[in-house]
């Protein structure tokens, strides 16, 4: 089974480039990665170009007409082969078994979703001005950065394959986000994919969560198996959150589904 990766990422070279390296060094080599861009200028396109003889990599583009992650993703899923979906964010970092664990927790009726750790302004410095390979920090080292607060928690770095209660929050949309979050495609493409009228940053993830849910997809954690290390940076601009918050309550309220505004446009229905 071939996995793609979408990776989202707006004018942040540096930090895809850091993104992108870490799966020069994953275990599990049957995956392809999709670049979903949206808007960024021409350095990042640069950037991609240069991991095509290291790695299985498309970009999908489209004009920056302000946040549109939503969109972008759909745009990205459609150039996708892989029959399973993980999404994250270009500013996280993924250990070498974060491809082989999400195969490994993947199962029909379920979407996974896994969690990050968080890293200081000084930490992500150091990881961006670093060409070596995460997966060389010692645990020490963690417990070092844990204790300075440069990371603020170390459980996203255990490893527990026989976690017992990976389908305890099955119903629970909360804390699913798409920074971290693996889907069929098929399940995917069921709900007609990310709801593009969420634009502007925010909600537009916990709207795909929640649809999934209503249609009988469950939540199962991949949480102890495929944590990432998320780099800092400055908060996006939330004035369109609250907007956003109400389409998230219509959801929710309404019990949506399928979406009209999403990966197909389907105005007559």
């Amino acid at each position: 089974m071939l996995i793609s990766v979408i990776i989202t990422t707006y004018n942040t070279p540096s930090f895809l480039k850091q993104c992108l390296n870490s799966f020069l060094y994953q275990k599990d080599k049957n995956f392809e990665i999709i670049v979903a861009d949206d808007g960024s200028t021409k350095e990042t396109k640069e950037l991609i170009n240069q991991y095509s003889n290291k790695l299985n990599i498309s970009h999908a583009w489209h004009k920056d007409d302000g946040f549109r992650a939503a969109k972008i993703r759909n745009e990205a899923v459609k150039i996708s082969s892989g029959d399973y979906l993980i999404f994250i964010d270009g500013d996280c970092i993924a250990f070498d078994d974060f491809i082989k664990n999400h195969r490994e927790i993947s199962e029909q009726g379920f979407f996974s979703r896994g969690n990050r750790i968080m890293l200081s302004y000084s930490f992500s410095k150091e990881i961006l001005t670093n060409e070596g390979n995460i997966n060389q920090i010692s645990i020490i080292k963690f417990i070092y950065l844990r204790l300075k607060k440069d990371i603020n928690r170390l459980l996203p770095l255990f490893r527990i394959s026989n976690y017992p209660f990976r389908k305890y929050k099955m119903k629970k949309w909360e804390g699913a986000k798409t920074c971290n979050l693996g889907v069929w495609k098929n399940d995917y493409l069921l709900i007609n994919g990310h709801d593009e009228s969420y634009v502007g940053w925010g909600r537009e993830d916990s709207d795909l969560v929640v649809r999934l849910i209503n249609s009988k997809i469950y939540r199962k954690e991949a949480i102890f198996s495929t944590g990432l290390m998320h780099l800092y940076h400055k908060i996006n601009s939330r004035e369109n959150f609250s907007r956003n918050d109400k389409l998230l309550n219509e959801a929710i309220l309404k019990n949506k589904t399928y979406i009209n505004n999403g990966y197909e446009k389907n105005e007559s229905i």
